[in-house]
């Protein structure tokens, strides 16, 4: 029988609006001649789908406990075990779950972005590699605001007031103080290519490494 070759598992935290898609596609698109697969921890928040609409605008999305730890869990380890998984699909203008999933196939490589990522310490511990993207808070607060309002159908004084409520001081509570985590921090801004190609290089090493 033969024996499966280990999954290497990369996770990439940061503040909101920081880079982490961006930074984990640009990896991934590194590492092309690897299998890579890439989750976003937004598509893992609880199924608030019995609350009116009204009600899920109140809830605290940047409260680990607005997020469905168990069942991320169980997909990130179903994928170290090289087993397919069925991702949900998260609707941010209706702040619920979509009736649809999202098959995902495993790969050499899992590369997971999140807020949370390295605060969550059941996740934390699976990864093989911890990076923070760190990026200046006016600069995330202003790609924020444009994807809220274009992407999302927010308006402008609901995401200014739901950064103020929710989103700086649990960044301050949990996101930032995680960054003393990271095994690698990235200073990202628009062109630091650099830094990226850094992060995949040591990447591309250690699988090297475990691979012989």
């Amino acid at each position: 029988m033969t024996e499966k070759k280990p999954v290497f598992f990369i996770i990439i935290a940061g503040g909101t609006a920081s880079g982490k898609s961006t930074v984990a596609r640009k990896i991934a698109h590194d590492l092309k001649n690897k299998p890579v697969t890439h989750l976003s921890m937004d598509n893992y928040y609880k199924n608030f789908a019995d609350l009116s609409f009204a009600e899920r605008q109140k809830i605290n999305y940047d409260h680990p406990h607005s997020l469905d730890i168990d069942l991320l869990s169980k997909h990130l380890t179903q994928l170290k075990n090289r087993e397919s998984i069925d991702v949900p699909v998260y609707d941010f203008k209706t702040h619920s779950r979509s009736k649809e999933t999202k098959k995902v196939e495993p790969a050499d490589v899992v590369i997971l972005d999140g807020l949370l990522a390295l605060h969550i310490k059941e996740i934390r511990d699976m990864a093989d590699l911890k990076v923070f993207i760190k990026t200046e808070d006016d600069v995330r607060f202003i790609r924020r605001l444009e994807r809220d309002i274009y992407d999302r159908g927010r308006s402008t004084e609901s995401v200014i007031a739901q950064y103020l409520n929710t989103v700086k001081p649990m960044h301050d509570a949990f996101v930032a103080p995680s960054m003393d985590l990271a095994d690698i921090i990235v200073p990202y801004y628009e062109g630091n290519d650099r830094a990226v190609d850094l992060v995949t290089t040591k990447v591309k090493a250690i699988i090297r490494k475990n691979n012989k």
